[in-house]
């Protein structure tokens, strides 16, 4: 049996050569930070993610969602855009869909890669491991940062000094006692862009976000009206939101994604607002199948569009959103109803 050190940089080797962009390794409670959690879950910051409460044990401690875990291996995939996504946002008529969300999901590229990495642990060195995408009740943020991948940013998302703020993170928890890796720090220094960027001030501080102020909350996990004082903010949006992260500097050094499984869509590359909310169920379905996207489901996200017409402030929109004022969805036509005052309200 080769020594510990050995074998973490194989395991490391391996995991750059199945497509990840970078691996690291921690100590299982070197990451979680039970505190700001119970902060965050106390001032009600989850908001409608109900999930993020009834785990929160087992996000405090790995050893509580799988007693046998003695090291984390963090893994990250680059998802960097080819171009700038703040571009998107002045595109009114057209709708800017979040980078992570425009190609294939995350959650199987990532997790296929997981599986393949895992299977050549275990059979190489033995033992049992587990292996996680974000759907799991894991602290992979700070378990990244731990491991030596990158820091949490005072927008609480990972930055890299290599890739920038365009990660998307995995875990394999493993009964092999490896060495960790030197955590990274704190690189942000003076700089607050991605504070003051934020169009609805969703920051109540450095490195704290109140979700229910953030239009990623909003457009995806909010299940009702979204609140008219953000809805303004939110422009052409309607899936996510990345200005907190474009606005990085580190985004100096990111590279464009060279992995084809998430080469954006075109048919998700700004598409027409009027098109889209002409979805029916079946037609959203096809449209968004494999992506994030159709998780939603179809009245919040023709919801999400209806404001985004509303903010277009055209008149060639009136069409698509009287049609949707006779909606099945409650949801849709309350947002239809918002979007129609706003197109007559911005008429000469």
């Amino acid at each position: 049996m080769a020594d510990t050190a050995t074998i973490k940089e194989a395991i490391r080797a391996r995991a750059l050569a199945e497509g990840f962009s970078a691996a690291g390794f921690a100590a299982p409670l070197a990451g979680p930070r039970p505190e700001r959690l119970s902060t965050f879950l106390r001032e009600g910051f989850h908001g409608d993610m109900d999930w993020l409460q009834n785990r929160a044990e087992q996000r405090a401690d790995p050893a509580t969602l799988w007693p046998g875990v003695k090291t984390v291996l963090s893994l990250a995939l680059n998802y960097g855009p080819e171009r700038d996504p703040l571009e998107q946002l002045q595109h009114r008529e057209r709708g800017a869909i979040s980078v992570y969300a425009q190609s294939r999901d995350y959650h199987d590229v990532v997790k296929k890669k997981l599986k393949a990495l895992g299977g050549w642990i275990a059979q190489r060195f033995g033992g049992e491991l587990k292996v996680f995408v974000d759907t799991a009740p894991v602290m992979e943020k700070p378990l990244a940062e731990a491991a030596g991948i990158g820091w949490q940013g005072k927008h609480t998302n990972l930055v890299s000094r290599q890739f920038g703020s365009w990660l998307f993170l995995g875990e394999i928890y493993l009964a092999l006692e490896l060495p960790p890796d030197t955590a990274e720090a704190d690189h942000c220094g003076a700089c607050h862009a991605c504070l003051d960027i934020c169009p609805t001030q969703a920051f109540p501080a450095p490195y704290r976000l109140d979700p229910r102020r953030c239009i990623s909350y909003l457009t995806i996990e909010h299940k009702g009206p979204i609140p008219h004082e953000f809805r303004k903010a939110i422009g052409n949006r309607i899936y996510g939101c990345d200005d907190c992260l474009a606005i990085c500097p580190w985004n100096k050094f990111a590279k464009q994604s060279n992995d084809m499984a998430l080469a954006p869509r075109e048919e998700l590359k700004l598409p027409l607002l009027t098109e889209l909310a002409a979805l029916d169920d079946a037609a959203f379905r096809q449209r968004f199948a494999g992506t994030p996207v159709k998780r939603l489901g179809r009245d919040r996200f023709i919801r999400n569009v209806a404001i985004a017409l509303g903010n277009s402030g055209s008149e060639d929109a009136l069409p698509a959103v009287e049609r949707l004022l006779g909606d099945q969805s409650p949801l849709v036509q309350e947002a239809a109803s918002w979007a129609r005052n706003q197109i007559a309200t911005a008429a000469p």
